[in-house]
């Protein structure tokens, strides 16, 4: 294989794990920054950070082909998914699974170094990785899923920094479920007119004329516990100073998907992002502010 046709194949790799598209892997990696900070008071240690960021990429990326392994027959009938790898199959199926396989397993030896705890609940990630895109199937709301399955950093952080899971460590993995929903929703009303011919089920089909109204209560209720998460951990101005900022930033997505044109349903849900790491900042600035 010459150097061009190898360029050519890493670029389709790359398009397949969604490395052109790093969304996923912020939306991925805020909420479980949000568990590193908490369960280590602003100071959690910059080996398991470490672990921790390199590990939402791997099962990122081994999410993305596995969810393109179950849609490969739905992509191509899908205008934003049409050019997808798999789709189009530039990239087998034999090899698409053998590299999601190295993935996992490359995600898996990172978290060694850790406890037993962690081990434990990387089993149950992977699971919720491969298994939520078939969840689509049947489900109503398949969000709900996806909320659990993008926050299963949480609960691994908390096992990574303290030994255990707190109360306010599923409480977090709520939040993240309900702003999943939130996001995922406003993805979804991309795709409603094209998932409705398929067949596939989603939140933005399932909410219906209420889905902008869905959207924004989701936000209220992540916010709502993550208020009474931070009255609870004593969280002073700074933490609700990042609330705030989540929240008008919220307000703004109402702005874009109120009409829910496309490309105003894409940018909220690409703006996200800005959600997460509002949040995190505050978190971080909490700690810092009232020790550093």
């Amino acid at each position: 294989m010459n150097f061009q046709a190898l360029a050519g194949r890493l670029r389709r790799y790359e398009q397949l794990m969604r490395l052109d598209k790093p969304i996923g892997t912020l939306l991925l990696l805020w909420p479980t920054l949000w568990a590193l900070l908490i369960a280590g008071a602003g100071r959690p240690s910059l080996f398991v950070v470490w672990i921790f960021a390199l590990g939402t990429v791997l099962m990122r990326s081994a999410g993305c082909i596995i969810n393109d392994y179950a849609d490969r027959d739905f992509d191509g009938q899908v205008e934003r998914t049409r050019d997808r790898p798999l789709a189009t199959g530039a990239v087998s199926t034999r090899e698409a699974m053998l590299l999601a396989a190295v993935l996992a397993l490359s995600a898996f030896l990172l978290v060694l170094p850790l406890n037993p705890l962690v081990w434990k609940l990387a089993f149950i990630a992977l699971f919720l990785a491969v298994s939520y895109p078939f969840t689509k199937r049947f489900m109503a709301i398949p969000q709900a899923y996806l909320g659990i399955a993008f926050g299963f950093g949480i609960p691994m952080g908390f096992a990574a920094v303290q030994g255990a899971v707190p109360w306010l460590g599923w409480l977090l993995l709520l939040a993240n479920i309900f702003w999943a929903m939130a996001y995922d929703t406003e993805y979804a009303m991309v795709d409603r007119d094209d998932d409705l011919r398929i067949g596939i089920r989603t939140s933005a089909i399932t909410f219906g004329r209420y889905d902008v109204a869905a959207v924004m209560l989701c936000y209220a209720a992540m916010l709502l516990i993550l208020i009474w998460l931070g009255i609870r951990l004593r969280y002073g101005i700074p933490y609700f100073a990042g609330l705030v900022v989540a929240a008008g930033l919220m307000g703004y997505h109402y702005r874009l998907i109120r009409d829910r044109g496309r490309a105003g349903c894409f940018k909220a849900f690409l703006h996200n992002n800005w959600v997460g790491a509002a949040i995190c900042a505050g978190i971080f600035a909490d700690y810092h502010l009232k020790f550093g």
